[in-house]
């Protein structure tokens, strides 16, 4: 795949320029007024009667059937700012899996705005090693290859939960040319922030987002990084967050980086996080190709072919055991949702897609 090293201009952004050019042959209309964008202040705003904004009663009740037969801990529904459903319990704290990977993305943002982090400096100039030397062209991978888990460095993580044992034969790809879904990347990828930045990832998790999104159940002290450091020099960063603290995160990209009039994370950045740079087609191993999704920077991205509508533009971080975080802009929707790992819940990314796709497609009135 060949991906450009600028930030990309989405599609729906170049056929608006298209449409400046040829204004002269286009009717003009006064744009519709955009309504006002809702936010939480210490306590989410709730709808009353979900057919007052367009969904369907009867159908969220049999979303929480559904939630009734899984190990579902909890999981928050917001729909235009304002809760749309709730189900089981919102404040507990438990660790988000991979979707810590997911907001990893997002801490980078403003330091690539300013310039603290050159996305194609290469993570041989940054420094980074581990206890097996890197080959040269291992070297030659860069910052936006570790976001898009295209770095080529087929080494083992300080955790399992990856798909190293699909790698091809190390050395044998080219940094940028081949999709792994390897937490060797994420994990250096960790690394490669706290040395660019000089931030502890766990301080700036929690100054530049959970103060300024006002969570509720951040506690700073229960982050810890973790990992067989005997394995890989790269610790994970595992979070712990409330669903309902989740669901702000979300929120937060759902508004494209926006918090109540203060540009929290780069506009531009949020655009090129879920940018598809892997189609799913090019997905790795083969297996991911009869999947739904691609890939951004640490996002899944929503790409099937047929999809429903409400799905184009839509994408996900998805964690182990059940760890959720859906963000769909065609409908002003973030559905968080959460398991507690180690007593025994799990919920699969399917069943959770199936509760997602009763809420997305069957919900709203008038499908």
């Amino acid at each position: 795949m060949k991906v450009p090293s600028s930030r990309p201009v989405p599609i729906a952004i170049s056929v608006l320029l298209l449409v400046g050019v040829l204004g002269g042959c286009m009717p003009t209309e006064a744009p519709a007024p955009v309504p006002t964008a809702v936010y939480p202040d210490t306590v989410w705003e709730r709808i009353a009667v979900a057919e007052t904004v367009g969904w369907s009663s009867d159908c969220l009740d049999d979303v929480r059937a559904q939630l009734e037969e899984l190990s579902s801990s909890g999981m928050m529904v917001v729909a235009g700012g304002r809760v749309l459903f709730e189900y089981g319990d919102l404040e507990v704290v438990s660790y988000l899996a991979s979707v810590r990977k997911s907001i990893l993305a997002m801490l980078f943002g403003n330091y690539v705005a300013d310039g603290t982090v050159d996305l194609d400096r290469t993570i041989g100039d940054v420094g980074i090693t581990d206890h097996t030397p890197l080959l040269e062209t291992e070297r030659q991978a860069t910052i936006r290859h570790l976001l898009q888990a295209r770095s080529g460095v087929y080494l083992p993580a300080s955790n399992a939960g990856d798909d190293l044992a699909y790698a091809p034969e190390r050395g044998s790809q080219a940094p940028g040319t081949y999709y792994l879904y390897s937490n060797w990347d994420f994990n250096a990828l960790g690394t490669a922030f706290e040395m660019t930045t000089g931030r502890n990832i766990f301080d700036a998790l929690e100054t530049d987002l959970a103060i300024p999104l006002g969570m509720r159940d951040f506690d700073r002290e229960r982050h810890q990084k973790s990992g067989d450091l005997t394995r890989s020099i790269h610790p994970a960063y595992h979070m712990h967050l409330s669903t309902r603290d989740m669901a702000r995160v979300g929120y937060l990209m759902l508004r494209e980086g926006a918090w109540n009039g203060e540009q929290i994370i780069p506009r531009d950045w949020v655009r090129e996080s879920v940018y598809l740079w892997t189609p799913r087609a090019e997905m790795n191993p083969e297996r991911r190709r009869a999947g739904r999704l691609g890939y951004g920077y640490l996002w899944w991205i929503f790409d099937e072919d047929g999809q429903p509508p409400a799905f184009d533009g839509a994408y996900v971080g998805l964690g182990a055991v059940g760890q959720h975080l859906l963000v769909v802009p065609a409908l002003d929707l973030v559905v968080a949702h959460k398991t507690v790992p180690g007593d025994g819940r799990r919920v699969t990314h399917d069943q959770f897609m199936d509760v997602a796709d009763v809420l997305v497609t069957v919900c709203p009135l008038g499908n």
